[in-house]
């Protein structure tokens, strides 16, 4: 796709004043290129670039937290804001409950799932506590089990089952460097060595280092031993291009507010639906019969302006597309990280084996292990030149630094990032 300069700009500015269904077209991809070619576009992805509200004062590879909404987003929840304060509680009691059973229509036939599958939540957080904490086929002396790279309230709410199920914990260590069979042999003896446990957290894609597990693989495996598999997707939904059918998960929790662009406070859990009874109702909730997945979750009143955006939101996922989100993604990843190999004296937390890797990725830099060194490395990086990352730890191998790439990040930018740490090595 070849786009001058001139046209670029003008079209970025023109996007500013475009109705929803005009905004979204603005981001089409062109027709018979593929996610790979498209993938290099940098033209293409200015465009794209220009949908999003970015701080100058910093280059931001630290996306994995909160993924910003595009302007389309931005502008239909401040609509949203409004509307939601001006109708206040009429809104809430008449038009919403329809309006949030559209939300979850549309997310669940992007999953390939039913509607009575999908319950939304504040977010991912909630989503995986409400299940780890209301999966009720724990007897006590049943084991529970996770890994290191698991994300830290998914851990802490795991460990909780010790004194709420009489369960016994077990924390398994993905092994560096991991690799796809690794990782499989990793969960397949830890499984074998330990026959009591009944429920497994795993993740799809960890928030520390960005490994991307086989899922469907654990999960057929941990289903022959008679264990059940809690899947966190939070990170790995609109990330990466995927349905429930290539996780064959029973139970699992995503985020809205990191790779869909939906504002910050919505996610939602999917439960298969011949298994909602193994997982309680929520504090005895009376709202909605125990046949209906929404008696799993009781958020109290909550900021719906985020749900009635999903909408436009999804429309900017779709018509982007979801593989050539992912394929740009890991473009950005792969030049960032090859460099990195090139350069000599730091380490890549994440294999370049297709499949297991996004945008996310940590490194981490020989002989740099503690948490303050990595603090320090990443405030360097800050301070010196201008771009932001965040130190990572509970890693086997010791902390490491965690870059995450966004829609809006060009090359240049990642090539920024090279620069820096190939200064950074000089001066070590």
């Amino acid at each position: 796709m070849i786009l001058s300069r001139r046209s670029v700009i003008g079209g970025l500015g023109a996007l500013t004043a475009l109705p929803r269904d005009a905004a979204a077209a603005a981001v089409t991809a062109p027709p018979g290129v593929a996610p790979e070619e498209l993938a290099r576009d940098e033209r293409f992805w200015a465009t794209v670039a220009g949908q999003f509200h970015v701080s100058p004062d910093f280059v931001n590879l630290e996306n994995g937290y909160y993924g910003i909404m595009p302007e389309p987003v931005r502008r239909a929840y401040h609509r949203n804001v409004d509307h939601l304060n001006e109708r206040s509680s009429h809104l809430l009691r008449t038009s919403y409950k329809p309006q949030a059973d559209k939300v979850r229509d549309r997310i669940a036939a992007l999953l390939g799932v039913a509607r009575n599958e999908i319950a939304l939540t504040r977010g991912g957080t909630e989503a995986l506590q409400n299940l780890i904490s209301g999966y009720r086929r724990l007897r006590p002396g049943d084991g529970v089990m996770y890994a290191d790279l698991d994300y830290h309230s998914g851990q802490y709410a795991m460990n909780w089952l010790r004194s709420r199920r009489g369960a016994h914990v077990v924390s398994i260590v993905i092994p560096e460097p991991a690799t796809r069979q690794a990782v499989l042999d990793t969960y397949e003896r830890a499984l074998r060595d330990h026959p009591t446990v009944k429920l497994l957290l795993l993740s799809h894609m960890n928030n520390r280092t960005g490994l991307v597990t086989p899922v469907r693989e654990i999960v057929t495996m941990a289903r022959r031993r008679g264990v059940d598999v809690i899947v966190d997707a939070a990170h790995s939904w609109g990330q990466l291009d995927f349905t429930l059918a290539d996780l064959g998960a029973d139970f699992a929790v995503f985020s809205l507010h990191k790779w869909m662009g939906v504002p910050l406070g919505a996610g939602f859990l999917y439960v298969r639906e011949s298994r909602l009874a193994d997982i309680e109702l929520a504090y005895a909730d009376e709202t909605y019969p125990a046949s209906d997945i929404r008696s799993r979750v009781h958020s109290g009143t909550m900021n719906v302006a985020p749900f009635l955006t999903v909408d436009v939101a999804l429309d900017f996922h779709e018509t982007l597309g979801a593989k050539n989100k992912q394929a740009r993604l890991r473009f950005l990843r792969d030049r960032w990280v090859h460099r990195l190999h090139e350069l000599g004296g730091f380490d890549a937390l994440t294999p370049d084996e297709p499949g297991m890797y996004g945008a996310i990725t940590a490194f981490r830099q020989h002989g740099r292990t503690t948490e303050a060194g990595n603090v320090a490395l990443a405030e360097e990086l800050m301070i010196r030149h201008r771009i932001f990352t965040v130190a990572r730890k509970g890693m086997i191998g010791g902390d490491a630094v965690r870059v995450t790439p966004a829609l809006f990040t060009s090359t240049a930018d990642v090539d920024r990032l090279t620069a820096a740490l190939r200064d950074i090595s000089r001066r070590s």
